[in-house]
C-alpha cells in the first residue's frame, strides 16, 4: 500500500497542493511554520478520520474557507482507487470512493492505512489516560475498521446515559431502590421510571462496552510482543518495555484483566453489570458513568516501574516509539502489507543514536513519508526523494 497522489484543496494553509508520490522514502523539507507537517496531517486524516494535532475539524480549514477537500490516489496490490474526503466544520463531512459517494465519512476507513509518529506522541507516556485509549482505538480500527461503528455507538449510549444521570440527579439522590408496587406518589413513579430507564442504558451499555473491551484486550495481547520488541531495539537493549490494561470493572475481574488474561465478552458484560450496582450511588451523586472503556487505561512499564513518572525523557521517547514501531509491526503482519509509515518531525527530537537505530528498523517499509526542518535530521539510510517546502509552495528536489 502507497500513496500515489495527495491533492489538497483549501485545506490549512494550502489553497490548492498536488503533490506527487512514489513508494520507498520520501521526506519534506520546511522550516516551521511552512506547511510540511500538514501534508502529512491531511494523509493520517485521510486514513484514520483524526488529526493529530487537532479534536476539532475547523482549524483543518484554510481562513476564509467553507470547506477543504483530501483527495488521495492510493495504490494497494497494483490496483488504484481514489479516496476524497470534504470537511465542513458544523456540517457533516462527506467522502467518495472512486466515483461513488458514501453515506458516512467513515467507510472510507481501510481505504488507507498510516502509522504516524509525531512529537505529539510523547503525551502517550506521560499525558493522560485518554491518549492512550485513543491509541489503543485507533489502532483498533486501522486494523478491523468496523470498530468504528462500535466506538461511535458507545460514544452515543454514553452520553446519553449520562444525560439521564444528570437530568434525573434530584430524584435518584432520594433513594436508588424500587419502590413497592403499592406506593402511588407522583414522586416514586418518576423515581422508578428513571431507575427503570438507567437499568435499560446499562444494559445497552455493557453490551457495547463489553464488546470494545474485549477488543481491545486482544489487541494489547497481540501487540504486546511487538511492544517488547521494538522498545529493545530502538533503546539498544536499555530495558524491558510491558503495557497492561487497567479497567474499571471491579476488582477480581480487573486484577485478572491487569494480569495479561483475556475474560470472554460475556464475562466482562456480566462484570460491567455488577460494578454499576456497586458504584450506582456514586455516580447518582455525581451524575456521570463511571465504569466502561472510556474511563479505563493502558498501564506502561518499564522493569517494574511505571513509564510515567520513572522513564527518563529518552526512554519516554523510546517508550513512544516502540508503541508505533509495534503498531506497525502487527499492521504488516496482520494485513500482509504495509501501512504508510509517517514520521512526522521526530528526528530533531531524538539523539544520534535513537535516530540510527530508528531508521534501521523503517528503511525497508513500503512507504515512509518523513518531515524535518533541516535535511540535515535526517539519518542517510533513509535518504530518498526530497521536497521542499516554502510558505505553503511545495517544490521537488531535482534527481
Amino acid at each position: 500500500m502507497y500513496l500515489r497522489h495527495l491533492s489538497l484543496v483549501d485545506y490549512r494553509s494550502y489553497p490548492v497542493a498536488e503533490v506527487e508520490l512514489e513508494p520507498g522514502i520520501t521526506t519534506f523539507v520546511g522550516l516551521n511554520g511552512q506547511g510540511k507537517t500538514n501534508l502529512v496531517e491531511a494523509a493520517g486524516y485521510l486514513a484514520s478520520l483524526s488529526s493529530h494535532r487537532v479534536a476539532q475539524d475547523a482549524p483543518l480549514v484554510r481562513a476564509g474557507a467553507e470547506q477543504a477537500i483530501i483527495r488521495a490516489v492510493v495504490v494497494r496490490d497494483g490496483r488504484e482507487q481514489i479516496v476524497e474526503l470534504e470537511i465542513n466544520p458544523g456540517r457533516a463531512n462527506r467522502a467518495r470512493l472512486g466515483r461513488a459517494a458514501l453515506t458516512r465519512p467513515r467507510d472510507i476507513l481501510g481505504a488507507l492505512r498510516t502509522v504516524l509518529f509525531a512529537p505529539e506522541d510523547l503525551a502517550l507516556v506521560k499525558g493522560d489516560p485518554s491518549e492512550r485509549r485513543r491509541f489503543l482505538d485507533e489502532l483498533l480500527v486501522a486494523r478491523q475498521p468496523r470498530w468504528a461503528g462500535a466506538r461511535a455507538d458507545y460514544d452515543k449510549i454514553l452520553k446519553q446515559r449520562n444525560a439521564l444521570l444528570k437530568s434525573s440527579m434530584p430524584l435518584l439522590r432520594k433513594g436508588a431502590r424500587r419502590p413497592r408496587r403499592d406506593e402511588s406518589q407522583p414522586e416514586d413513579e418518576a423515581r422508578a421510571s428513571a431507575l427503570h430507564t438507567l437499568d435499560v442504558w446499562n444494559t445497552h451499555l455493557a453490551q457495547v462496552g463489553s464488546s470494545l473491551l474485549y477488543a481491545r484486550l486482544r489487541l494489547l495481547h497481540d501487540l504486546s510482543p511487538y511492544l517488547a520488541k521494538a522498545y529493545d531495539e530502538v533503546s539498544a537493549g536499555r530495558g524491558a518495555a510491558q503495557a497492561s490494561y487497567r479497567s474499571s470493572v471491579h476488582e477480581e475481574v480487573a486484577s485478572v484483566i491487569a494480569a495479561g488474561e483475556v475474560p470472554e465478552q460475556a464475562d466482562l458484560q456480566q462484570a460491567m453489570h455488577d460494578t454499576f450496582a456497586q458504584v450506582r450511588s456514586q455516580e447518582v451523586e455525581r451524575g456521570v458513568t463511571l465504569v466502561g472503556p472510556h474511563r479505563d487505561d493502558l498501564v506502561l512499564q518499564l522493569g517494574d516501574l511505571p513509564a510515567k513518572g520513572y522513564a527518563s525523557h529518552g526512554e519516554s521517547w523510546s517508550f513512544a516509539l516502540g508503541l508505533r514501531l509495534a503498531a506497525f509491526q502487527l499492521l504488516r503482519t496482520d494485513l500482509g502489507t504495509d501501512p504508510v509509515l509517517v514520521l512526522d518531525d521526530v528526528f530533531a527530537e531524538l539523539d544520534a543514536g535513537r535516530r540510527a537505530r530508528l531508521a534501521a528498523m523503517v528503511e525497508d517499509a513500503e512507504q515512509v513519508l518523513v518531515t524535518a526542518a533541516v535535511a540535515d535530521d535526517v539519518p542517510d539510510a533513509l535518504t530518498g526523494r526530497t521536497f521542499h517546502v516554502t510558505l505553503g509552495e511545495v517544490s521537488r528536489e531535482p534527481a
